[in-house]
Formats: structure tokens, sequence, C-alpha cells
């Protein structure tokens, strides 16, 4: 639905510079399905959950990783929370294959415009260069006003209409004095965004795995970066780990994706 060319040198020194270390989408597809395979992962029997924002321009990369492994489980919400939470979890492991294993993909995003502006992007259908991700920078703005601005932080609760909102806004809270001295804000953001999702994402998969089946879980953790149409969309991996029926780390995947590949 939305088509991604090959990556173009305009974009591969821009995101070179800005995130050190990310690769294609379809280099990531490549290089996961690869490391998997060879620990005896089949693509046939691996149930893919995600966790990412419910914008459009996130739903590249689950389009991905759906060509190998059939339809996803989503387990995300707004910024790429895993709002789903511990219910959501267990019911997720609920559908694993029998003698079958799962791919949790996690992570928010983040737009680089074609002038190489983090947080703005270029989208389909319309003359706006958008704010990119949309919650993310809300919720940015919003511990802005209070650790910047003397604003208060809000007591009330926002209601049923923006639960997320209020949720990504408060789990961002304790990150305001890094993005208040950060060179960049809006390169800091989606850094700090992971470091809060990644902790989250552990307490659920910690109460859930044993849900697993015997092969256990994967979880690959990073930060889409998301480009201007008919280019390629990136991935910036931070976590990459075999997780086994009792929470424990079997084996820490990520220089298998961060290595050097022929």
């Amino acid at each position: 639905m939305f088509k991604r060319a090959k990556k173009t040198s305009e974009y591969e020194s821009i995101v070179a510079d800005k995130f050190p270390g990310a690769i294609t989408n379809k280099e990531l597809v490549t290089r996961v399905v690869q490391v998997l395979r060879n620990r005896g992962f089949k693509t046939s029997d691996t149930l893919l959950a995600t966790s990412l924002c419910c914008d459009e321009l996130a739903r590249c990369l689950e389009e991905d990783f759906c060509k190998e492994y059939g339809n996803n489980f989503s387990l995300g919400g707004s910024a790429g929370f895993p709002f789903a939470g511990n219910t959501g979890f267990n019911v997720m492991t609920d559908h694993i294959p029998d003698d079958g294993s799962c791919l949790i993909i996690f992570g928010p995003h983040v737009g680089v415009s074609k002038c190489g502006v983090v947080g703005k992007v270029e989208r389909d259908g319309t003359n706006l260069i958008d704010d990119c991700c949309q919650s993310a920078v809300a919720a940015s703005n919003y511990v802005k006003g209070i650790t910047d601005g003397g604003a208060l932080i809000a007591r009330r609760s926002s209601g049923f209409g923006d639960l997320q909102q209020a949720a990504v806004q408060n789990l961002l809270l304790p990150y305001g004095k890094r993005l208040s001295e950060a060179k960049d804000r809006m390169l800091t953001l989606p850094f700090a965004l992971f470091d809060s999702q990644d902790q989250m994402m552990q307490d659920i998969v910690q109460k859930g795995a044993i849900g697993f089946k015997e092969k256990g879980g994967v979880l690959l953790g990073g930060i889409q970066i998301n480009t201007a149409p008919g280019t390629s969309d990136y991935f910036l991996p931070l976590r990459f780990v075999h997780i086994n029926e009792d929470g424990e780390t079997v084996e820490d995947l990520l220089t298998c994706l961060t290595s050097v590949w022929d």
C-alpha cells in the first residue's frame, strides 16, 4: 500500500549522520530472517507481533515483515507504546503455533525530511511537511512546558477520549531533563521514547514469558526512521534478544544485526 523504493544516496548519508547504525527495512528483514533461521526459527511457525505507532507510516515496517511471517498481532498504540499491556501480551502468546515461537518488534518512529530535518517528514497526497511522530512531538511539548516553562503536571484524567496520549506524556515526563539538555531535542526524543518503551516491554515480557512455547520468543526493538514517499525507510536496532519461557535472555543477538554483512 505504501510503496518504498530502494535507498537513495540522498537519504543514506542523512540517516547515517543522524542515526549511525541504521539499516534499510529490506536489509533489516533479510538479516533478522537469516539470523533466526540459523538458530532453528522458521518463518512458517513464528508468530509476528508488533508494538508500533498508529501512524500509517509505521505500517511500512509491519508490511515488510508480514511478507515473511504472515499477519501480525498488534500490541501497540500511540507513539509505539505497548498499550495492549499484560492482557494483550498473554492473548498473543496463546496464538503462538505449537512448537513455534514469536518475534516481537517494537519501538517509536521518527521522520527525516528531504532536507535532513529530524522530526519532520513529507507524506503522500499533501504538500505539508508534517511532524513525525505527532504523538511524540505533542508529548515533548507537554513535557517542555513543565520542565522549561513552569507548567503544572496535569493531575486530572483526560477521560476516555485521549487516554493513550495522556499516558505517552506521563511516560515521557521522567526524560524531561534529558530532553531539555539535548543539543537537538527532536533527535533525542525517539531515543528517550525507546528507553521508556523498552522498560515497559521488558516488564510485560517478564510477566508473560511463561506463555512462550519451548523455543521461547525473540524481542527486536529500535527506532523506525520514516523518509519521504518513494524512498526507503530505515530502522536502528537497539535490542535483539532471544528469551526463554522463564523470561531469561538466552542469547543477545544485536551484534548479528549491527556487524558488517557481505
